[in-house]
């Protein structure tokens, strides 16, 4: 065999040797909000994921590049998808460390590329998260140094690579965070109220109501519009990564930019329009209808969704709709009203006005459920953003 063609094996078996673990098994890990697990599994199959399974903190699923891609463009309901490269025994921070300096992190990074870690610990000789997370950052630091003399610098807010560090038991994961942050950021969110919904609450929420466009939907307490637009962005089939610059994946050393611009393609080719009237909603604070109109104008046919200033007390009848709705509690009220007389208020409301129609209200405390005097048909337990919820549905015969 030639010298060149000896070098040529070399890197070969080289290139081999640094296989990452989702290269052998095309296994990922997803984290979710607890609550959301079983729907999330649900639209992990639907979106062609294989051998989905959850597990106590999140669901583990098998994909090929171009679901890996899509899952990642289209999920409403995922917080992040993770791509392992290595486990071990991790008894101590002394081998945390060893063995993270032992990844060839130029497969991933650039020069001038930033990285951020996040670490989660639990049941471990090594009891600190922070302190784990940190010796994982010094070994890729290190390790840029040894090899080059250069650190990459550490970005908190907006990192192109997230590095995930999980060890339960003694032993560590090392992952890519493959959406490149959290997907819940959706970056329609132009302006805010305060204590805003989580967009993949609220479209779990749309999700649950399981409107299809066949009635009109309404949010008569509409707050920033969160609801609005994931409902839009449902009805419609825009991806919920439609203005997302970059993805996680595209740092990964196997990514092929050839079948991520078909899956864009292809997924963009199902965006639809929204008729006029099918969406609408409404607020009493003049700050929230702007903070709406403003949101919803930054989405495809955001414009043919209507936002009015209104007293849902006031509003006319809204018969065979489908109602949508995360009612102030505590933290958005300020404790300015009786609460208690408010969700009776609304239960009246949904009784005397919305004759025909399903409810869908989402409690983000819980203790209020019993002032709204209707019979529930189902109570989904919703845990995300801080919050312990209750999504209620009631229906108006």
């Amino acid at each position: 065999m030639g010298s060149a063609n000896r070098v040529k094996c070399l890197r070969r078996e080289k290139r081999q040797s640094a296989e990452y673990q989702y290269q052998k098994d095309s296994r990922y890990f997803a984290q979710i909000a607890e609550g959301l697990k079983e729907a999330g599994a649900e639209e992990l199959s639907e979106l062609g994921a294989e051998d989905v399974r959850s597990e106590f903190s999140g669901i583990y699923f098998r994909a090929d590049k171009s679901t890996l891609y899509r899952i990642n463009y289209l999920s409403r309901l995922l917080s992040r998808c993770l791509a392992p490269l290595i486990s071990y025994a991790c008894p101590d921070t002394d081998t945390l460390y060893q063995k993270a300096k032992q990844i060839e992190w130029d497969d991933f990074f650039k020069y001038g590329n930033t990285f951020a870690v996040s670490g989660n610990v639990s049941d471990s000789s090594i009891s600190h998260s922070k302190y784990a997370a940190l010796r994982l950052k010094d070994a890729v630091a290190d390790y840029f140094k040894e090899k080059t003399g250069r650190r990459p610098d550490v970005s908190v807010k907006n990192p192109d690579i997230q590095l995930n560090l999980h060890i339960r038991k003694d032993e560590a994961v090392i992952s890519l965070d493959t959406s490149g942050g959290a997907l819940h950021k959706r970056g329609y969110r132009e302006d805010s109220v305060s204590a805003p919904m989580q967009e993949t609450v609220a479209a779990a929420i749309i999700r649950f109501s399981e409107w299809d466009g066949s009635v009109p939907l309404y949010d008569p307490m509409c707050g920033s519009g969160t609801l609005l637009c994931e409902a839009l962005m449902r009805y419609s089939n825009i991806p919920a990564g439609v203005f997302r610059k970059q993805f996680g994946f595209e740092f990964l050393p196997d990514f092929d930019e050839a079948v991520w611009k078909q899956v864009k393609k292809e997924a963009d080719g199902h965006i639809r329009e929204l008729p006029k009237g099918l969406i609408a909603g409404s607020d009493m604070s003049a700050q929230a209808v702007r903070a709406s109109r403003t949101n919803l104008m930054g989405l495809h046919y955001g414009n043919n969704v209507s936002v009015e200033k209104a007293d849902f007390r006031k509003l006319p009848t809204l018969g065979k709709h489908v109602i949508v709705t995360n009612p102030p509690y505590g933290i958005r009220m300020g404790g300015d009203e009786d609460l208690e007389i408010f969700y009776k208020n609304l239960g009246d409301f949904l009784k005397q006005k919305c004759k025909g129609s399903a409810a869908f209200v989402y409690f983000g405390d819980r203790k209020y459920i019993k002032n709204i005097g209707l019979e529930a048909s189902w109570k989904k337990p919703i845990k995300a953003g801080g919050l312990d919820g209750r999504l209620v549905k009631y229906e108006m015969y």
